[in-house]
C-alpha cells in the first residue's frame, strides 16, 4: 500500500512539473520507456513493466530531472548512508540488505565483482584492490569495494556514493537502490 500512495504522488508530481509525455531513463543495464498518460514504465529489454519499487525511483529521478536539480557531473566525494540524512536508522537495514549481500556474493571471490558488474558498465576503482564505481542513473554514482577474508576475518563490503546523490535522492531511495544494485551483481 505504501509503494502505490507513492507512486500516485511521483506521478502527479512528474505530471505537474512536465510538458513531455514520455521518456526514455536507463537504470543500471536496462533502458525505460516512460508514458505520463498512461502512467506505465516499461523495460525495452524485456518488454516488460517495471516493478513498482523501481518505477518509483525512475520517477523521483525524472521528477529532479525536470527541475533541472540533477547534478552537472560526480565530486568524487565519497559517502557513506550514515552521512545521508536520516541514513544511521537506515543503516542496520542497508547492512543487512546491501553491504552483507554483496559480501557473500563476492567475499570469497572478489575478483568475480568485476565480472558481476560488466554488464552495468562499471569501472574498476582506486579505492581498494576490489573496487569499481557505476552509474545506476546518469549522474549518479556508487562506489562498491569488497575485500576477501582470510584466517581472522571474514569477507567484507561496503557501498558508498558520490555526496551529490542527496541532492536526487531521498535516504529511502538510496537504501532501495542499492538493494537493487546488489541483488543485479
Amino acid at each position: 500500500m505504501e509503494y502505490e500512495e507513492a507512486l500516485t504522488k511521483a506521478w502527479a508530481q512528474l505530471k505537474e512539473l512536465s510538458g513531455q509525455g514520455n521518456f526514455s531513463v536507463k537504470f543500471l543495464a536496462d533502458e525505460y520507456s516512460v508514458d505520463l498518460e498512461k502512467k506505465e514504465i516499461f523495460s525495452l529489454s524485456c518488454n516488460v513493466p517495471a516493478k513498482t519499487y523501481a518505477a518509483i525511483l525512475i520517477l523521483h529521478y525524472l521528477i529532479k530531472k525536470s527541475q533541472n536539480l540533477l547534478p552537472a557531473q560526480a565530486t568524487g566525494k565519497w559517502i557513506s548512508l550514515k552521512e545521508l540524512e536520516g541514513g544511521e536508522p537506515y543503516y542496520s537495514v542497508f547492512k543487512k540488505r546491501v553491504i552483507d549481500v554483496i559480501a557473500r556474493k563476492h567475499g570469497e571471490n572478489p575478483k568475480g565483482l568485476f565480472k558481476a558488474t560488466e554488464c552495468l558498465r562499471a569501472k574498476k576503482a582506486a579505492a581498494s584492490d576490489y573496487s569499481v564505481v557505476l552509474e545506476p542513473f546518469e549522474k549518479t554514482a556508487v562506489l562498491i569495494e569488497v575485500w576477501p577474508g582470510d584466517d581472522e576475518f571474514g569477507p567484507e563490503a561496503n557501498v558508498l556514493f558520490d555526496e551529490t546523490i542527496k541532492d536526487i535522492f531521498c535516504t529511502e531511495d538510496i537504501v532501495v537502490m542499492s538493494e537493487i544494485i546488489a541483488h543485479s551483481i
